[in-house]
């Protein structure tokens, strides 16, 4: 892990962040049909309905948008898609990176563009800010990620996002695996979303047995961490993570909405008092399964926030910020 530096804030934050990516974060392991209608749900509805409560609270969140989501459409050079991309080497996809993407103009139902959706996000009333997760999905924190594919990714998410005006400052690593920090810093990037600090992490326990300790932390309600912005050796600013709003789709759906709402707001209520950050984040299609019952706790969440706000207890801000504030306060 890279040497960090903890910079103290004068109040607690609530930050949310949004890994914003259709299909492409589970094309690579399930290939573009199980998760293709929670996709479309996510486009057609949830989107909407996540810009609704974000005006309503009047909530900043960073959405970390897939690069290829800022496409309208994709077609092929000499029979290749995304030529410019060098392919990584992830030993559980053996075919080309890109076999999947259907290409073509976006609709309605795209699943693999976006433009349209990022536009709508950049018309939001309460600003939101526009930030990165890689091109295509690629695995930075994972052997089969070279720095070449790296760059190249990023290059192209540079790209797509400067055709629309946008200069990104935030990242979220694809599944949260963290690599190749200089090349975000390369490309103009302040800040990620590092993973969160449980207390299980670090320990030399399985994945299984890590696993069953988060599912412990869950149905007892346990406080999940809260957070510091953190200076990097590399010179970027890591805000991690303090809990996910998971979705209810399999096994999870017998889990209440009512234990992370519980959750949330301990960890709300603990950063109000330690002057820290509650950094809550999810996929847009985590509430595309039981959409009303996640919809309601994610506004039990936020109007519990707004309460610690409108009493000067919190305030809301998206992740860039802290490379803008950070600094001052560090006497840097």
């Amino acid at each position: 892990m890279p040497s960090e530096h903890p910079i103290e804030l004068e109040r607690g934050v609530f930050t949310i962040s949004i890994d914003f990516e259709l299909i492409w974060g589970t094309l690579d392991l399930f290939g573009p049909n199980t998760f293709r209608r929670a996709c479309e749900i996510e486009r057609n509805e949830v989107i909407d309905r996540l810009l609704d409560l974000f005006v309503e609270f009047e909530v900043p969140a960073t959405w970390c948008v897939l690069g290829h989501l800022f496409l309208e459409r994709c077609g092929s050079a000499n029979g290749r898609k995304h030529p410019e991309i060098v392919r990584p080497s992830h030993t559980w996809h053996v075919n080309d990176w890109f076999d999947h993407d259907q290409g073509g103009v976006e609709g309605r139902d795209s699943v693999f563009l976006g433009r349209s959706l990022v536009e709508k996000i950049r018309a939001c009333p309460v600003q939101q800010e526009i930030g990165g997760h890689s091109f295509s999905h690629v695995i930075f924190g994972d052997p089969g990620c070279s720095r070449e594919t790296a760059d190249s990714e990023l290059a192209a998410s540079i790209k797509a996002a400067a055709d629309l005006g946008i200069k990104m400052r935030s990242f979220a690593f694809p599944r949260n695996e963290v690599g190749h920090l200089d090349v975000l810093k390369k490309y103009g990037f302040a800040c990620y979303r590092g993973p969160e600090p449980n207390w299980y992490e670090g320990r030399d326990w399985g994945t299984a047995v890590k696993r069953l300790c988060h599912l412990w932390d869950v149905i007892t309600a346990a406080r999940p961490p809260v957070v510091l912005p953190e200076i990097t050796d590399a010179g970027l600013y890591n805000i991690p993570g303090s809990m996910v709003y998971f979705p209810m789709h399999g096994l999870r759906r017998y889990i209440p909405v009512g234990l992370r709402v519980k959750r949330a707001t301990k960890g709300l209520d603990y950063a109000s008092r330690q002057h820290r950050i509650f950094h809550l984040w999810f996929h847009p299609t985590n509430l595309a399964d039981h959409s009303e019952a996640m919809f309601d706790g994610l506004r039990r969440i936020l109007e519990h926030a707004a309460s610690l706000r409108a009493r000067g207890e919190i305030e809301f801000l998206p992740m860039s910020c802290f490379s803008e504030v950070a600094p001052a306060n560090n006497g840097n």
